[in-house]
């Protein structure tokens, strides 16, 4: 596994990079664009919609909504979408909390997951097209966001097999260890450290991107658990069988959905109160 995991990584890692690095942000949001609808296919069939007409019907509907925040991103509207991702991830906390709910296969209940899914997926992508195109330095600023996911998920994995005995979510996501949490925060604000030194950061500003490297890693937790959910409710170990060793592909960016609006909303701000 561990093995599949390795080459997986090092093929897609370097195409990702380059997508961020090199290509202009329209281009850039066209193939997120293309990610979130594929995550969207694959959330579809954990919250249990049957049809794939219906699941067609839904991708459908979901590109013409990105297409319409695409024409309609300017300030300050882009900032209440990304506030409405926030404010849900910070919402799923109480769905994690009461992991029953909506356990059921019903249509309501499938109803409820694709609405948690528009909050999840659509202002995280807006997020990332945003840092890329409008912020000083928005490559690797957008680089760095993604990064802090793949960072945290590196250290988690590896404190947590060395260290892990208390479980961090049991009935959520069994694997899932407290120490693996503190690994992945430590490597990912070790992380955040140098990058920003290499962006231009310094001083109290620097010391803010720590911290917020730490709620962004929250945030990347929160994410994967959601989706652990969601994979338990529909009785399946992945999202898909997309790549090989890591399952479908919002087993891959489920967390990137959760940290990017947070990690977006707080770099702006340390712009706003910190930076001159």
């Amino acid at each position: 596994m561990l093995k599949q995991r390795t080459l997986t990584a090092l093929v897609l890692a370097p195409l990702a990079i380059a997508l961020i690095l090199l290509a202009p942000t329209a281009l850039f949001a066209l193939v997120t664009a293309a990610i979130s609808l594929q995550a969207l296919w694959e959330w579809s069939r954990l919250a249990g919609v049957a049809s794939n007409a219906a699941r067609i019907a839904l991708i459908a509907v979901n590109a013409v909504l990105l297409a319409l925040l695409w024409t309609i991103r300017d300030e300050p509207f882009a900032w209440y979408v990304i506030g409405a991702g926030v404010a849900w991830w910070l919402l799923s906390l109480l769905w994690l909390r009461h992991f029953s709910y909506a356990a059921a296969p019903t249509r309501e209940n499938a109803l409820l997951k694709m609405l948690a899914a528009e909050f999840a997926v659509l202002p995280a992508w807006l997020a990332l097209a945003h840092l890329h195109g409008e912020f000083d330095h928005g490559r690797g600023w957008a680089l760095l966001a993604v990064v802090l996911v793949w960072a945290a998920d590196t250290g988690a994995y590896f404190a947590g097999k060395r260290f892990g005995t208390t479980k961090l979510a049991p009935r959520i996501s069994p694997n899932k260890t407290r120490a693996g949490a503190y690994g992945g925060v430590l490597v990912a604000g070790t992380v955040a450290v140098i990058a920003g030194w290499m962006l231009g950061t310094r001083d109290t500003a620097l010391l803010a991107l720590a911290a917020l490297a730490l709620v962004t890693v929250l945030a990347s937790i929160l994410g994967d658990l959601v989706e652990s959910l969601l994979k338990r409710q529909a009785n399946v170990k992945d999202s898909g069988t997309l790549f090989p060793g890591h399952g479908g592909l919002l087993d891959r960016v489920d967390s990137v959905f959760s940290a990017v609006p947070v990690f977006v909303a707080g770099k702006a701000l340390i712009d706003l109160l910190l930076v001159p």
